[in-house]
């Protein structure tokens, strides 16, 4: 478990008896996860919708995003409702659903092969563009809002949202801006064991800072020009200490799915579940709230969504410091991870050159890309030539069908600039 002085974990012993048994269930939940064969990647692509005039749009005006929902369901027609509120539409293997200032995200996937990724999120590309016709609106992949202050952006009808703002606002204004103005890419991969799982999540956290710059599309924040590059790993670095950045002990020799369960009991929840699985706010730890039974497996997994690391683990590892991006830059972030995680030989290669690397390196590293982006120097080298070698890795790794993908990225790095630099997207 988690290093601790031997005081403290006699009393969180003695005050949560049921810790070692939430400890068991959490790290079941996490062993269930593991795949006899990875080699596929989940994709979640977050979209701004704007109107005619490049507003964003929000939940609940005329023809807002709930309308945008309502015109999907037709062809995702698996619908969530709360309190008469339409919160997502579904389908096998898509679900749309919306972020906290309506940013709408499609959750699509697992794929194993990246032309059935490519076909899914383009029908869906063309599915938002039907929805948001009547106001001849976009579905935008920016990283941040292109034209609002985040604080006076409206919130969806959903009490988790309402209490994380609460609470998030009191830490400082990264967390409203996390939530009402950021929109990510997020890919998960699989796991075969834990010693896989953990060596991929230490690999994904001292890349997450790169990841970030190759992915950088934020040109405009809180309404103007962004101070510096990568503006959402700052967003996220101060959103909230206790559950952003990297895992306490990623790195530490011997650190596994106990460990990390035990971060999960250590964080304030900020939103609980009641007997009825409604959200109520509640400021103790999981382990807290949870002293005194066992948790259930809806409770372990939301319990793992209320932690916003680099890296998260909850059946498969989730890699999160990407903007959003148009769909090709999309797939060659998938196709970059693809090769990556899976290629055995370029797995082993990172495991090898990551060892050594600490907590406070990969906050270096974070602090050296915004000012300097690829001109930066982290974990002691060039930037912009690891860049280069992960795209070479990732090459290597991937079957020769699939190179083709990632050459949007590659392209980006082999010119040192970001999709932020170019400032398409909004094109």
């Amino acid at each position: 478990m988690r290093k601790a002085t031997a005081a403290r974990n006699a009393q969180l012993a003695s005050s949560q008896p049921a810790r070692e048994e939430n400890i068991a269930a959490i790290v079941a939940h996490l062993r269930a996860g593991a795949k006899a064969e990875c080699r596929r990647v989940g994709i979640e692509l977050e979209h701004i919708c704007v109107d005619g005039t490049g507003d964003p749009i929000t939940y609940s005006q005329p023809n807002g995003v709930r309308d945008v929902l309502a015109a999907l369901q037709e062809k995702y027609p698996k619908a969530t409702v709360h309190g008469g509120d339409l919160l997502g539409v579904a389908r096998p293997g898509a679900a749309v659903t919306i972020e906290p200032a309506a940013q709408l995200e499609l959750s699509a996937g697992p794929f194993e092969n990246l032309i059935d990724a490519k076909r899914v999120f383009l029908e869906f590309e063309d599915d938002a563009y039907q929805a948001l016709s009547p106001i001849g609106g976009r579905a935008l992949t920016l990283g941040f809002d292109p034209v609002n202050r985040a604080a006076d952006k409206e919130l969806i009808p959903k009490a988790r949202y309402d209490y994380m703002n609460e609470y998030l606002s009191s830490i400082g204004p990264w967390g409203p801006r996390m939530m009402r103005g950021s929109a990510s890419t997020q890919i998960s991969i699989d796991y075969a064991d834990e010693a896989d799982c953990i060596a991929k999540m230490r690999v994904a956290q001292v890349l997450a800072p790169l990841f970030a710059l190759m992915c950088d599309n934020t040109p405009v924040f809180e309404g103007s020009r962004r101070p510096h590059a990568l503006m959402r790993t700052e967003v996220w670095k101060y959103c909230d200490p206790d559950r952003c950045n990297s895992v306490p002990g990623i790195f530490d020799e011997g650190f596994g799915f106990e460990d990390y369960a035990a971060y999960l009991l250590d964080v304030p929840a900020i939103v609980a579940l009641d007997d009825d699985g409604e959200a109520r706010y509640d400021t103790r730890t999981f382990g807290e709230i949870f002293a005194r039974r066992a948790m259930t497996d809806d409770e372990v997994f939301h319990a793992m969504s209320m932690v916003f690391p680099d890296v998260r683990l909850k059946s498969y590892v989730e890699i999160r410091p990407a903007d959003s991006m148009p769909i090709p830059y999309v797939l060659a972030y998938a196709a970059l991870i693809k090769g990556l995680f899976y290629g055995k030989s370029s797995l082993e290669t990172l495991v090898r050159s990551c060892a050594g690397i600490s907590e406070s390196d990969v906050a270096k590293a974070k602090d050296a890309l915004m000012e300097s982006g690829y001109a930066a120097e982290v974990y002691q080298r060039s930037a912009a030539e690891i860049c280069d070698e992960l795209i070479t890795l990732a090459r290597r790794g991937l079957p020769a069908a699939e190179w083709c993908f990632l050459d949007p990225l590659a392209e980006l790095v082999a010119r040192r600039v970001t999709l932020a630099d170019l400032d398409i997207s909004t094109q």
